[in-house]
């Protein structure tokens, strides 16, 4: 009943229960139209925000990212205006050293390239026309050179039109096959064709000269992706102070890359002059995202320390550039730092890291090693800090939660109050009404204390039952904690009418590392007591959980649990679904593309441990499977690839089990399309529907 446009006398208002209110649930197209904001970016006085607005063209169904701008100290507190202009689709904002130019990457041309312009506004200026798109950049201390990034060919060295006319080879011969001799033959969603990202420095052109079109490669010696594929950022590479160099963060691109997480610091000389001199050759694990403090004596880093695992935990590390001397700064801090932004005194690291659910913004005195929490509840995606001197700091940050996607915010030190800069999901969609959402704990594997949300369906009624979506995250070293997702969103479930129930399974990421570390190995034991013990301690907790209707759905590790649970734990679920799931330990081991994952989660190789990989592999348990399940792959899964969907999709057409299969060409290990997200959440909805109601 939508109550909204409804004239009712006002004691009938006052009868309703409040949450009646509310016109309907949160859905797919409203997740998928909601505009997004990112990027927070402060000039360096602290006075001038910038930030990325994203918003989708509802009629083409394509989105386009603009440039926003506020002015922090003006006294009316006037709303963010537009910088960049419209039509521009623009991103990686940065500001000048003097705070009067903002450069970002646009392919108004194009290609990807630089463009300038005053933050008084005006016209953008392009600044580079590499023949090549630049992929991410690094302005230099001084403001007027570039380091960038940008696909190469090896042998081209610094000859973009070398790429380019190798590349246009491969287009217009007549054969279609590829030849390899190693590894990586795909990596993610691509198949190798022998680029590696390379690192350039040019000289940003004079007021009115042409844009750049030559650059020197720095590091020529350092064969490998910087920044690593496919994930990687600028911040996989930085300046010194003086200019004269740069830190590169590499992985070596030999035969042995898909199973090493060894990457190392380099540094090279800004003019690709010389060798580089690799700083952490003596740690085999991942040493990366460095900063040079002020006087350029002392890089600061994260690094892991064990070799073949990517969710160590990263510490915080400290080195002396002229006596190669390290410390860890926070050594007792039990948790994995995520970045490293240093304080304008040199005192103090800001940094975010996951904590017991949430996302929180810490301050970490260098000194002491102590960290302090700066800014709390939700999950902090990102922020900048500005001002220096005896003179006020500036904190911009990106928060979202459970109930909204990204909010732009400024204040949270140095006393400044929060200054809501961007308006929530709930602001955006105001007929629109959120489930309630609460963490609770429970004993689970070995008696330790593990942590779960429950989230209330939109039209939560005290007294009344409601069915149950049971997500299980992936990873496995991931958690399903206080933030928002565009893949899996609890809210899109809660808006559908259904109770919300999410474990973080020993496995999951900001309880210590020790329990993070419990899972590899265990697949299918520690973390399924977990799930079993949670659901229930929920529908103890929880009276409004209808136990004897729910559906377990998971992606990557949480559709391999489906798979699991499908042969091992089928009793409480009315359908199961499977998302990108493993379904074959052996042949998993074999097919994925970085096998540091597969070798560290088994214990080795499937052809030296091959009893690991059938401890828990689902495949060995088909016979016990009875409950209905949808799958969903896509065929650009090179880390699950999609044959582990089509056998399981066979293994239950095989015995007559109801099932369906949803099949994406065009997507990888995530749905990201929007036509294809609608599709993908009205398929899973129809079939949460069928089994449970609603």
């Amino acid at each position: 009943m939508k109550l909204r446009h409804a004239i009712l006398p006002l004691a009938m208002l006052l009868a309703v229960p409040s949450l009646a209110l509310a016109a309907r649930g949160f859905e797919v197209r409203d997740m998928v139209k909601l505009d997004r904001y990112s990027s927070p970016t402060l000039s360096p006085d602290g006075r001038k925000l910038v930030f990325a607005k994203r918003v989708l063209d509802a009629r083409t169904g394509k989105a386009s990212t603009g440039l926003w701008i506020e002015d922090l100290l003006t006294r009316d507190a006037a709303p963010p205006k537009r910088l960049t202009p419209e039509g521009w689709n623009v991103n990686s904002p940065s500001f000048s050293p003097d705070g009067g130019t903002v450069y970002f990457l646009s392919g108004k041309s194009g290609s990807s390239q630089l463009y300038a312009m005053p933050v008084a506004g005006g016209t953008p200026v392009q600044l580079t026309a590499f023949a090549l798109d630049v992929d991410g950049y690094q302005l230099s201390p001084d403001g007027k050179r570039i380091a960038f990034n940008a696909g190469m060919f090896a042998d081209c060295k610094s000859d973009f039109a070398c790429t380019k006319d190798k590349l246009a080879a491969v287009e217009a011969k007549k054969g279609s096959g590829m030849v390899f001799d190693q590894m990586f033959i795909r990596h993610w969603d691509t198949w190798n064709d022998g680029r590696l990202n390379r690192v350039f420095v040019a000289a940003l052109p004079a007021a009115k000269a042409k844009p750049a079109a030559t650059a020197t490669l720095v590091g020529a010696d350092v064969l490998g992706d910087v920044p690593s594929k496919p994930f990687g950022g600028s911040d996989e590479y930085a300046w010194s102070p003086d200019g004269q160099s740069l830190v590169l963060v590499a992985r070596k691109s030999d035969r042995s890359e898909p199973w090493s997480t060894n990457f190392d610091l380099h540094l090279v000389n800004a003019d690709g002059s010389g060798a580089a001199k690799n700083l952490t050759a003596a740690n085999p694990a991942w040493d990366t995202g460095p900063v040079f403090s002020a006087d350029g004596n002392t890089l600061y880093y994260r690094a892991m320390k064990r070799p073949g695992f990517e969710a160590d935990r990263f510490a915080l590390i400290a080195m002396d550039l002229v006596t190669g001397s390290k410390r860890e700064i926070a050594p007792k801090w039990d948790r994995s730092a995520d970045g490293i932004t240093l304080s304008d005194d040199g005192k103090t690291i800001y940094t975010t890291a996951q904590d017991l659910g949430q996302h929180p913004l810490f301050a970490v005195d260098i000194a002491s090693g102590e960290p302090s929490k700066l800014v709390g509840d939700g999950s902090i995606s990102s922020f900048d800090l500005a001002g220096s001197g005896a003179g006020p700091r500036t904190l911009a940050f990106a928060r979202n939660s459970l109930k909204t996607g990204d909010q732009l915010f400024t204040g949270g030190i140095d006393g400044a109050p929060l200054r809501q800069i961007t308006p929530s999901a709930g602001e955006m969609l105001k007929d629109v009404s959120f489930g309630d959402f609460e963490q609770f704990s429970f004993k689970g594997w070995n008696n330790e204390t593990v942590h779960g949300y429950v989230v209330k369906p939109w039209n939560y009624v005290e007294g009344q039952k409601y069915p149950v979506a049971f997500l299980i995250h992936g990873g496995p070293q991931g958690s399903f904690g206080n933030g928002w997702s565009y893949r899996w969103n609890p809210q899109t479930y809660a808006g559908q009418g259904y109770a919300v129930v999410m474990i973080d399974f020993h496995g999951s990421t900001g309880y210590g590392q020790a329990f993070t570390d419990a899972i590899s190995q265990h697949w299918g034991d520690r973390p399924l007591e977990d799930l079993q013990k949670g659901w229930a301690a929920a529908q103890q907790k929880y009276p409004f959980l209808d136990g004897s209707k729910a559906c377990a759905l998971g992606a990557s590790y949480g559709g391999f649990m489906v798979n699991w649970i499908a042969g091992n734990w089928n009793e409480p679920w009315k359908c199961l679904v499977n998302h990108d799931g493993v379904f074959d330990q052996r042949m998993m081991g074999y097919s994925t593309e970085e096998l540091w994952f597969t070798e560290w989660e088994n214990g080795g190789t499937p052809f030296d441990v091959p009893e690991n990989y059938e401890r828990f592999n689902p495949v060995n348990h088909v016979a016990k499977w009875r409950v209905p399940m949808l799958i969903v792959h896509g065929q650009l899964d090179f880390r699950i690839p999609v044959e582990q969907g089509i056998g399981a999709f066979t293994a239950l057409q095989r015995q007559g089990i109801e099932s369906k299969f949803l099949y994406f060409p065009d997507e990888n290990h995530w749905v990201l399309k929007p036509d294809n997200s609608v599709q993908w959440h009205d398929t899973v909805n129809a079939w949460l529907k069928q089994h449970l109601g609603q």
